[in-house]
């Protein structure tokens, strides 16, 4: 059982964000700017752009922004390793993005050489897909497997992206590449370079008390509570623990632009005080420093 949905828009007097969101930049299907629209839309008053590997659709995402009254907070969702799994970190209120940028770069070029070697996986079970038709998915996004399956489906090769991603690109399907990932604790450090927080993405049933701990040791901020692959369950635990552990609690609809499906724009109607909590939390931190 997942976590209720509300619809977006609906009791509107509790003012919401969504602090993880995806556009063209990555592996959405729609731009920074018409994110931020749909977001004024939805009565948001504030959303975190956090594209994969980049944080190419900020500046657009923020001019929107700023022209419909949605603050934007800057973000990035990267890929790690932790405990032999993989895992995702969310940064957020990066500052110095030309820190971030550094490695950025380089995450998507190991990006573009995975699409290359699926290709050539492809190839060998007789599809002559092209790295060019899935460059041309991706524009200037980070390349990722959702490219190469609508390149798939374009082509003729898969009906659809769950017909392209179960038999061909899946974990463990003929196809699959793993990516480069980075431990945890430097996706951590990388995150902090910048002058962000560091939200570990949608833990579910892996975000023990044991594994935060752990995680607040390697400079963890906070904990993505809600998100909608968290069960009623995932939410309680994860509510209980970030209190405990003085973790900041966040949330969003991972939304990538589609209009099916759990992912839908403000669905987890995550508390605009959240927000405020993390406002708090850098402004101390800067106290600090000075």
């Amino acid at each position: 059982m997942t976590g209720t949905p509300i619809a977006p828009g609906a009791g509107t007097s509790v003012r919401c964000v969504d602090l993880h969101m995806h556009s063209t930049a990555s592996d959405g299907s729609l731009s920074p700017e018409a994110v931020v629209g749909a977001a004024a839309a939805a009565h948001l008053t504030a959303i975190a752009l956090t594209d994969h590997d980049s944080v190419a659709g900020m500046a657009s995402a923020r001019e929107a922004g700023a022209r419909l009254g949605v603050r934007i907070v800057t973000g990035v969702e990267l890929s790690a390793i932790d405990a032999g799994g993989e895992a995702h970190l969310l940064g957020l209120h990066l500052t110095r993005l030309e820190a971030i940028e550094r490695h950025l770069a380089v995450f998507r070029e190991s990006r573009r050489a995975r699409a290359g070697r699926i290709v050539e996986r492809l190839h060998a079970l007789g599809i002559p897909l092209t790295v060019d038709a899935v460059l041309a998915e991706a524009g200037d996004a980070a390349i990722g497997r959702p490219h190469v399956a609508r390149a798939l489906v374009s082509g003729g090769w898969a009906k659809d992206l769950r017909d392209a991603f179960d038999r061909l690109l899946g974990n463990g399907r003929p196809a699959f590449v793993p990516k480069y990932r980075l431990t945890l604790g430097e996706a951590i450090g990388i995150v902090h370079d910048a002058g962000g927080l560091a939200i570990l993405a949608h833990p579910g049933p892996s975000g023990t008390r044991a594994r935060l701990e752990a995680l607040r040791g390697d400079g963890l901020d906070g904990v993505e509570v809600l998100h909608p692959g968290h069960s009623s369950e995932d939410i309680a635990r994860l509510s209980a623990l970030t209190e405990h552990l003085g973790l900041l609690p966040s949330g969003g609809s991972d939304w990538h632009g589609a209009k099916a499906g759990p992912r839908v724009i403000g669905v987890m109607r995550v508390p605009e005080m959240w927000l405020a909590r993390q406002d708090d939390r850098l402004r101390a931190s800067a106290a600090h420093v000075a």
